[in-house]
């Protein structure tokens, strides 16, 4: 296998037209050059550089050789190069984002106007997130995805928080519970909407009314936000969502907080470790930080 190092030797040789100040260059010792150029001249079959004089000429096979070495030279250095910012005016790329119900309208205008400013050459791609599995991040179909980390993902996947999010609870203006305390007592006794995507009927909420010995009475199970808030808007039925996730899908509503010890969720940014290191990707990433946490 040839060492791909007489590539840069042959290249110094050729620029420089001199063993001494290719030696200089490359600070090494005159004897060590020629040495370098007796393989060179082996491995090439030609002997590249010729006395004149005083000086040395090049053969027409280096004339012939010095254009490329020289560009081979520049390429490797550019692969081996730390990445670099990407000229983002001149970025065209299609982005692919798997989120929740919710983000993208909570999100999505201020992170398309950033990007359109920075990168109007950048198209976003939403694709609605109605599993944990990692495989779209694996298989390269989806760049990006948001959600709470949980044990079905692939352990190599990476992931950054985004903000922390609660569940509250829903009406419509008008509703009784827009009024007054909402005890725990108060909030079980309406009639409500689970959200499920597998659909199941018990949850964390009815978890943690169990132990005050209370029981809420499920009327319909939805398995998205969007839905659950359109059933309560229409009703007398109560919706409870993620605080965050549905900010501007609540719009013209009554919210109140949980009377319940739930645990706050964190959301967080995902993506897999094949896309860490690239320049776009790592924009992209570091906007949609930007965005949630501005929109806090």
């Amino acid at each position: 296998m040839p060492d791909l190092n007489l590539l840069i030797t042959l290249d110094v040789l050729l620029a420089e037209g001199s063993v001494a100040r290719a030696a200089q260059r490359l600070r090494l010792s005159p004897s060590a050059m020629s040495r370098a150029l007796a393989r060179l001249r082996e491995t090439t079959g030609d002997p590249l550089l010729v006395r004149a004089g005083r000086g040395l000429v090049p053969t027409p096979r280096a004339l012939e050789l010095r254009e490329r070495v020289s560009q081979l030279v520049q390429d490797a250095e550019a692969v081996l190069r730390p990445a670099e910012t990407p000229d983002l005016k001149r970025l065209v790329r299609t982005f692919t984002l798997r989120t929740r119900e919710g983000f993208v309208e909570n999100f999505g205008p201020d992170l398309i106007a950033r990007i359109a400013e920075q990168a109007p050459g950048v198209r976003l791609r939403f694709v609605q997130k109605l599993d944990k599995d990692s495989a779209q991040l694996r298989d390269g179909s989806v760049d990006l995805e948001t959600g709470v980390v949980g044990t079905s993902m692939g352990p190599e996947v990476r992931a950054q928080a985004l903000f922390r999010d609660r569940f509250i609870g829903v009406v419509r203006s008008g509703h009784p519970l827009s009024q007054g305390e909402i005890t725990p007592a108060r909030y079980a006794a309406g009639r409500h909407i689970s959200f499920s995507r597998r659909g199941l009927d018990k949850g964390l909420i009815d978890e943690a009314l169990s132990p005050l010995g209370l029981e809420r009475q499920i009327v319909t199970i939805v398995g998205g936000f969007s839905a659950a808030l359109a059933l309560a808007r229409a009703s007398d039925l109560i919706a409870s969502v993620p605080e965050r996730h549905t900010g501007n899908l609540r719009a013209g509503m009554h919210s109140f907080p949980l009377p319940l010890p739930l645990p706050e969720i964190t959301i967080s940014l995902l993506w897999h470790p094949r896309m860490h290191a690239d320049p776009a990707h790592r924009w992209l990433r570091g906007l949609v930080r930007e965005i949630c946490t501005a929109s806090r």
